[in-house]
């Protein structure tokens, strides 16, 4: 049984949360406030993080932060009602994986639930040696270079720290070089479920992992294409 802890202050909003998740066979803890959440995942393994992002004592963007210096590899939802791009982006950017905007459907929940848990399960894989040339979980693409074994990323020899879901957003662009990208096939491929396409959630994240990896202003290698989707190519 997959452990999941709720962060959420709200009681209405946490025993709607917590029986549907319950009734579908999850096992949740609920913390009331930020550092009591913190305090309850470091001393706990859990499997995902629900995290409101106004909370007591600590709000969500901090309680992110302090869970991720320590646990790197937990994936984590944020629910929250500000869901501007910028707070989407600072939700990003302090160590979550994905955000659902309040108010949601429970069912748009538990299809994150799944799909984040999916992802954690397929991500872990046991490290091994230094890679051989040929091996055939390397990806390389101008001078950016991704081992699917070890999960390093490199470009130009300096390695990237990404995020799972940004890993994954690279990594399918790397299986689909040079052919442009629709935003729902990104969205499929990547959250494993159909968004409404009115969400931004795909352009928040590949403008995110561009500022990791296009640091070069003459050497960009994920471009727009205007009404269509995005394309992995070299300037």
């Amino acid at each position: 049984m997959k452990k999941i802890i709720l962060i959420e202050d709200e009681t209405s909003v946490v025993s709607f949360i917590k029986k549907g998740l319950q009734e579908n066979g999850y096992e949740v803890s609920v913390a009331f406030d930020g550092r009591t959440g913190v305090q309850l995942v470091q001393a706990s393994d859990f499997d995902l993080v629900i995290l409101d992002i106004m909370l007591p004592e600590m709000n969500g963007l901090d309680v992110c932060k302090e869970i991720r210096k320590t646990n790197k590899h937990v994936p984590i939802l944020f629910l929250t009602a500000l869901g501007t791009s910028e707070n989407i982006v600072l939700g990003l950017e302090s160590g979550g994986d994905d955000y659902l905007v309040k108010p949601f459907k429970f069912i748009e929940l538990v299809a994150r639930v799944k799909s984040l848990l999916r992802r954690s399960n397929n991500g872990s894989v046991p490290e091994i040696p230094e890679y051989e040339p040929d091996n055939e979980h390397i990806f390389q693409f101008s001078d950016l270079i991704l081992n699917d074994y070890t999960k390093k990323v490199t470009r130009g020899g300096e390695e990237i720290s990404l995020t799972s879901t940004e890993y994954k957003l690279l990594l399918y662009f790397l299986n689909n070089p040079e052919k442009v990208i629709s935003r729902t096939e990104v969205l499929e491929a990547v959250w494993g479920v159909n968004y409404e396409l009115g969400t931004n959630v795909v352009d928040v994240y590949v403008n995110y992992l561009r500022k990791k990896l296009d640091n070069q202003e003459d050497n960009k290698l994920i471009h727009t294409v205007i009404g269509m989707g995005y394309v992995l190519k070299k300037s």
